[in-house]
Protein backbone atom coordinates (compact mmCIF):
# COMPACT_ATOMS: atom_id res chain seq x y z
CA UNK A 1 0.00 0.00 0.00
CA UNK A 2 0.82 3.47 -0.14
CA UNK A 3 2.69 4.99 2.59
CA UNK A 4 1.34 8.31 3.78
CA UNK A 5 2.91 11.53 4.75
CA UNK A 6 1.21 14.06 6.51
CA UNK A 7 2.67 17.94 6.65
CA UNK A 8 1.58 20.54 8.85
CA UNK A 9 1.80 23.83 7.33
CA UNK A 10 1.23 22.97 3.77
CA UNK A 11 -0.12 25.72 2.68
CA UNK A 12 2.91 27.78 1.39
CA UNK A 13 6.73 27.70 2.11
CA UNK A 14 8.32 24.81 3.68
CA UNK A 15 5.19 23.06 4.01
CA UNK A 16 3.85 23.67 0.02
CA UNK A 17 7.26 22.85 -1.00
CA UNK A 18 7.55 19.54 1.08
CA UNK A 19 4.26 18.26 0.28
CA UNK A 20 4.83 18.78 -3.67
CA UNK A 21 8.96 16.47 -2.80
CA UNK A 22 7.21 14.02 -0.64
CA UNK A 23 4.34 13.38 -3.40
CA UNK A 24 6.75 13.37 -5.98
CA UNK A 25 8.67 10.51 -3.57
CA UNK A 26 5.69 8.53 -4.06
CA UNK A 27 3.77 9.66 -0.34
CA UNK A 28 0.43 10.12 -0.30
CA UNK A 29 0.32 13.54 1.08
CA UNK A 30 -2.46 15.03 4.01
CA UNK A 31 -1.53 18.36 3.48
CA UNK A 32 -2.91 19.95 6.47
CA UNK A 33 -3.05 23.89 7.06
CA UNK A 34 -6.10 26.51 7.68
CA UNK A 35 -6.23 28.08 4.92
CA UNK A 36 -8.14 25.37 2.81
CA UNK A 37 -8.38 27.29 -0.74
CA UNK A 38 -4.55 27.51 -0.77
CA UNK A 39 -4.71 23.44 0.00
CA UNK A 40 -6.68 23.34 -2.79
CA UNK A 41 -4.59 24.87 -5.61
CA UNK A 42 -1.61 22.59 -4.00
CA UNK A 43 -3.54 19.35 -4.34
CA UNK A 44 -4.66 20.02 -7.86
CA UNK A 45 -0.70 20.91 -8.42
CA UNK A 46 0.44 17.47 -6.82
CA UNK A 47 -1.80 15.87 -8.63
CA UNK A 48 -1.36 17.82 -11.76
CA UNK A 49 1.96 16.29 -11.48
CA UNK A 50 1.16 12.66 -11.11
CA UNK A 51 1.20 12.32 -7.53
CA UNK A 52 -1.27 12.33 -4.82
CA UNK A 53 -2.36 14.23 -2.31
CA UNK A 54 -5.95 15.23 0.10
CA UNK A 55 -6.19 18.62 1.95
CA UNK A 56 -7.51 18.34 5.53
CA UNK A 57 -8.15 21.65 7.32
CA UNK A 58 -6.09 21.80 10.64
CA UNK A 59 -5.22 24.60 13.38
CA UNK A 60 -2.32 23.03 15.30
CA UNK A 61 -3.50 25.68 18.15
CA UNK A 62 -6.78 23.99 18.47
CA UNK A 63 -7.17 20.04 20.15
CA UNK A 64 -10.60 19.81 18.41
CA UNK A 65 -9.01 20.51 15.16
CA UNK A 66 -5.96 18.25 15.41
CA UNK A 67 -8.52 15.05 16.29
CA UNK A 68 -10.02 16.41 13.00
CA UNK A 69 -6.34 15.26 11.81
CA UNK A 70 -5.88 12.24 13.09
CA UNK A 71 -9.49 11.05 11.59
CA UNK A 72 -8.47 11.68 8.25
CA UNK A 73 -4.85 9.79 8.77
CA UNK A 74 -7.22 7.04 10.17
CA UNK A 75 -8.89 7.07 6.74
CA UNK A 76 -6.17 7.62 5.02
CA UNK A 77 -5.44 5.25 2.05
CA UNK A 78 -2.35 3.31 3.85
CA UNK A 79 -0.17 3.14 6.31
CA UNK A 80 0.91 6.67 8.14
CA UNK A 81 4.23 6.36 7.94
CA UNK A 82 5.37 10.04 8.25
CA UNK A 83 4.98 12.90 10.16
CA UNK A 84 6.39 16.63 9.17
CA UNK A 85 5.53 19.16 11.97
CA UNK A 86 6.30 22.51 9.68
CA UNK A 87 3.60 24.52 11.18
CA UNK A 88 5.18 27.32 13.07
CA UNK A 89 6.72 31.03 12.38
CA UNK A 90 7.74 34.19 14.62
CA UNK A 91 6.33 37.38 15.27
CA UNK A 92 8.08 40.75 16.26
CA UNK A 93 11.72 41.48 16.95
CA UNK A 94 11.12 43.39 20.26
CA UNK A 95 13.89 43.08 22.88
CA UNK A 96 12.59 41.51 25.86
CA UNK A 97 12.20 44.50 27.26
CA UNK A 98 9.48 45.84 25.37
CA UNK A 99 8.33 42.11 24.07
CA UNK A 100 4.42 41.78 23.59
CA UNK A 101 3.34 38.99 25.89
CA UNK A 102 0.66 37.83 22.74
CA UNK A 103 3.34 37.40 20.33
CA UNK A 104 5.06 35.24 22.66
CA UNK A 105 2.07 33.45 23.17
CA UNK A 106 1.59 32.60 19.78
CA UNK A 107 4.91 31.39 18.94
CA UNK A 108 4.94 29.54 21.85
CA UNK A 109 1.10 27.59 21.31
CA UNK A 110 2.30 27.16 17.70
CA UNK A 111 5.49 26.22 17.74
CA UNK A 112 5.26 24.35 20.68
CA UNK A 113 2.41 23.02 21.64
CA UNK A 114 1.18 22.66 18.18
CA UNK A 115 4.20 20.27 17.67
CA UNK A 116 3.22 18.65 21.11
CA UNK A 117 -0.82 18.37 20.37
CA UNK A 118 -0.03 16.64 16.53
CA UNK A 119 2.36 14.50 17.57
CA UNK A 120 0.73 12.69 20.45
CA UNK A 121 -2.50 12.68 18.08
CA UNK A 122 -0.78 10.34 15.52
CA UNK A 123 1.71 8.59 17.47
CA UNK A 124 -0.80 5.66 17.71
CA UNK A 125 -0.82 5.62 13.60
CA UNK A 126 2.86 6.32 13.18
CA UNK A 127 3.61 3.29 15.39
CA UNK A 128 1.31 1.07 13.94
CA UNK A 129 2.83 1.49 10.49
CA UNK A 130 6.06 -0.46 12.26
CA UNK A 131 8.22 2.39 10.78
CA UNK A 132 7.30 5.67 11.80
CA UNK A 133 8.86 8.84 11.12
CA UNK A 134 8.66 11.98 12.90
CA UNK A 135 10.07 15.31 11.49
CA UNK A 136 10.49 18.37 13.44
CA UNK A 137 10.95 21.27 11.65
CA UNK A 138 12.89 23.43 14.09
CA UNK A 139 15.20 26.59 13.12
CA UNK A 140 18.80 27.72 13.92
CA UNK A 141 17.37 29.23 16.67
CA UNK A 142 16.81 26.65 18.39
CA UNK A 143 20.51 26.47 19.63
CA UNK A 144 21.60 30.33 19.32
CA UNK A 145 19.42 33.19 20.78
CA UNK A 146 20.07 37.09 19.17
CA UNK A 147 18.88 40.35 19.67
CA UNK A 148 15.23 40.99 19.43
CA UNK A 149 14.30 37.46 18.67
CA UNK A 150 13.63 36.26 21.87
CA UNK A 151 10.00 34.84 21.45
CA UNK A 152 11.52 32.88 18.75
CA UNK A 153 14.45 31.72 20.23
CA UNK A 154 12.83 30.75 23.16
CA UNK A 155 9.95 29.10 21.55
CA UNK A 156 12.34 27.38 19.24
CA UNK A 157 14.50 26.01 21.97
CA UNK A 158 11.32 24.88 23.45
CA UNK A 159 10.92 22.66 20.41
CA UNK A 160 14.25 21.52 20.54
CA UNK A 161 13.70 20.42 23.78
CA UNK A 162 10.62 18.49 22.93
CA UNK A 163 12.29 16.99 20.00
CA UNK A 164 14.86 15.57 21.66
CA UNK A 165 12.94 14.52 24.86
CA UNK A 166 11.15 12.48 22.13
CA UNK A 167 13.44 10.44 21.05
CA UNK A 168 14.94 9.38 24.26
CA UNK A 169 11.17 8.49 25.33
CA UNK A 170 10.90 6.72 21.95
CA UNK A 171 13.86 4.66 22.02
CA UNK A 172 13.02 0.52 21.35
CA UNK A 173 9.81 1.83 19.13
CA UNK A 174 9.34 1.64 15.79
CA UNK A 175 9.27 5.53 15.42
CA UNK A 176 12.37 7.59 14.14
CA UNK A 177 13.15 11.35 15.22
CA UNK A 178 14.32 13.64 13.14
CA UNK A 179 15.04 17.64 13.51
CA UNK A 180 15.72 19.92 10.63
CA UNK A 181 17.19 23.43 11.56
CA UNK A 182 17.15 25.34 8.77
CA UNK A 183 18.80 29.36 8.96
CA UNK A 184 18.28 31.95 6.40
CA UNK A 185 15.29 30.64 4.15
CA UNK A 186 13.67 33.20 2.13
CA UNK A 187 9.58 32.41 1.39
CA UNK A 188 6.99 34.45 0.56
CA UNK A 189 5.18 34.67 4.02
CA UNK A 190 8.34 34.24 6.98
CA UNK A 191 9.20 37.74 7.03
CA UNK A 192 5.95 39.03 6.48
CA UNK A 193 4.02 37.55 9.20
CA UNK A 194 6.91 38.58 11.46
CA UNK A 195 6.60 42.20 10.93
CA UNK A 196 2.79 42.31 10.50
CA UNK A 197 3.02 42.72 6.51
CA UNK A 198 6.01 45.69 6.50
CA UNK A 199 7.35 43.80 2.84
CA UNK A 200 10.37 46.60 3.62
CA UNK A 201 11.14 45.06 7.43
CA UNK A 202 10.72 41.37 5.28
CA UNK A 203 12.96 42.16 2.52
CA UNK A 204 15.40 43.91 4.61
CA UNK A 205 16.59 40.76 5.99
CA UNK A 206 18.06 39.42 3.02
CA UNK A 207 19.13 42.61 1.90
CA UNK A 208 22.96 42.04 0.24
CA UNK A 209 22.01 38.20 0.33
CA UNK A 210 22.81 36.90 -3.00
CA UNK A 211 21.39 33.39 -2.36
CA UNK A 212 19.44 32.78 0.69
CA UNK A 213 17.50 29.15 0.92
CA UNK A 214 14.56 28.51 -0.20
CA UNK A 215 11.62 26.71 0.46
CA UNK A 216 12.91 23.86 -1.89
CA UNK A 217 16.43 23.68 -0.42
CA UNK A 218 14.64 22.55 3.15
CA UNK A 219 12.17 20.30 1.87
CA UNK A 220 15.13 18.30 0.14
CA UNK A 221 16.80 18.22 3.10
CA UNK A 222 13.52 16.73 4.53
CA UNK A 223 12.40 14.09 1.73
CA UNK A 224 16.68 12.87 2.02
CA UNK A 225 16.07 12.29 5.84
CA UNK A 226 12.43 10.50 5.78
CA UNK A 227 13.72 8.49 3.01
CA UNK A 228 16.75 6.84 4.52
CA UNK A 229 16.39 3.20 5.41
CA UNK A 230 14.12 2.82 8.80
CA UNK A 231 17.32 2.04 10.87
CA UNK A 232 19.66 5.33 9.76
CA UNK A 233 18.22 8.26 12.31
CA UNK A 234 19.77 11.53 11.57
CA UNK A 235 19.08 12.96 14.67
CA UNK A 236 19.47 16.64 13.43
CA UNK A 237 20.60 18.25 10.11
CA UNK A 238 21.63 21.94 10.40
CA UNK A 239 21.38 24.09 6.97
CA UNK A 240 22.44 26.98 5.93
CA UNK A 241 23.04 29.28 2.91
CA UNK A 242 26.75 29.56 2.35
CA UNK A 243 26.40 32.95 2.56
CA UNK A 244 25.32 31.91 6.31
CA UNK A 245 28.14 31.30 8.95
CA UNK A 246 26.51 31.55 11.34
CA UNK A 247 23.28 33.40 13.02
CA UNK A 248 25.29 37.18 13.68
CA UNK A 249 27.89 36.49 10.31
CA UNK A 250 26.26 36.87 7.01
CA UNK A 251 27.66 37.82 3.85
CA UNK A 252 25.93 40.64 2.30
CA UNK A 253 26.89 42.50 -0.73
CA UNK A 254 25.80 45.93 -1.98
CA UNK A 255 25.31 49.24 -0.32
Amino acid sequence: MTSVAIVTGASSGIGAATARRLAAEGFHVLAAARRTDRLAGLVAEIEAAGGTATSVPCDVTSDESVAGLAEAAAAAPGPVTLLVNNAGGARGLDPVESGSVADWQWMYDVNVLGTLRVTKALLPALAQSGAGTIVVVSSTAGFTVYEGGGGYTAAKHAQTALTGTLRLELCGRPIRVIEIDPGMVRTEEFGLNRFGGDAGKADATYAGVAEPLVAEDVADCIAWCATRPPHVNVDRLVVRPLAQAAQHKVHRVGP
